[in-house]
């Protein structure tokens, strides 16, 4: 398998377009939709001490993740500069979806999760018993941005790859009129 070759796209860049997508990715499932519904199913967790861990958490899943979106962000700039001197195959919807993850990655840091903080804070305080719907945009925003990561792997994979060749040696079928 042979990636396209472009004398100005730095290869990290290209790379950086699949690699960042996967690992975030990754961290999503692994944290969101693994690690935090099961930590309240553990014996001797309460709500206030899941918060207490889940906070923790997701502040480090969060500052991994803007490490990631700037990054991919640094990336898609520096493909970005290179494009205007030969163009990559699929580059408009890499910007596209990259760009698209990071308004998710900002909507999901600096909208919900503050909210979300007030919520925890009730909750530990004792002022309120939980169960808000912030927590249900939080996971929308979360489902979202794993479509949008696997739209962006995709692309970038397209976009990096040549096309398909034909087999060596085998010719594609030509329509005649007794195909139709």
């Amino acid at each position: 398998m042979m990636l396209i070759k472009t004398t100005h796209a730095p290869r990290w860049a290209r790379a950086a377009m699949l690699f960042i997508p996967a690992v975030w990715l990754g961290l999503i499932i692994g944290i969101s939709f693994l690690e935090a519904p099961l930590k309240f199913t553990a014996p001797g967790i309460t709500i206030p001490l899941g918060l207490g861990i889940g906070r923790r958490v997701f502040l480090a899943m969060n500052i991994v993740e803007a490490a990631l979106g700037v990054f991919l962000l640094i990336a898609l700039i520096t493909l970005w500069r290179n494009h205007r001197y030969q163009e990559l195959p699929n580059f408009n919807k890499m910007r596209f979806w990259s760009l698209v993850a990071l308004v998710l990655l900002l909507i999901k840091t600096v909208v919900i999760r503050p909210l979300l903080a007030v919520h925890t804070d009730r909750v530990l305080a004792g002022t309120f018993e939980g169960g808000s719907s912030t927590h249900y945009y939080y996971i929308g925003v979360e489902v979202l941005l794993v479509i949008v990561l696997v739209a962006l792997m995709i692309v970038a994979m397209r976009g990096l790859l040549p096309p398909t060749a034909d087999v060596a040696g085998v010719v594609p079928h030509e329509k005649t009129a007794a195909d139709e």
